[in-house]
């Protein structure tokens, strides 16, 4: 299984209304420093809609500035449809919507 694919996986096991983070997601497909290649991977996902990459925020619970898959708000309105509440500063709670795998 390659890097993205690995990564792939992980992103879908990330339920509806919840968020991870690039961490978070570098470290359950196997390396802790694979960060940026998770930013990468999302920004190729081969299957939007069945790959949530979506789901997937800073650690500070921000969303990507340009999301790949439809322009700057098109993350924030895609978890918006799942229930996930921005604070006022534009961010995720990561306390009531961040998941732990």
């Amino acid at each position: 299984m390659t890097v993205f694919e690995k990564i792939y996986e992980v992103v879908k096991t990330i339920p509806k209304g919840k968020v991870a983070t690039y961490g978070q997601v570098a470290l359950l497909a196997g390396n802790p420093r694979w960060a940026r290649v998770v930013g990468y991977a999302l920004h190729k996902n081969p299957q939007p809609g069945i790959i949530p990459c979506q789901r997937v925020v800073t650690r500070n619970g921000e969303v990507a500035k340009s999301f790949a898959f439809g322009g700057e708000n098109a993350q924030r309105e895609l978890l918006e449809k799942e229930g996930v509440v921005f604070e006022s500063d534009g961010t995720i709670d990561l306390k009531k919507y961040g998941w732990f795998g």
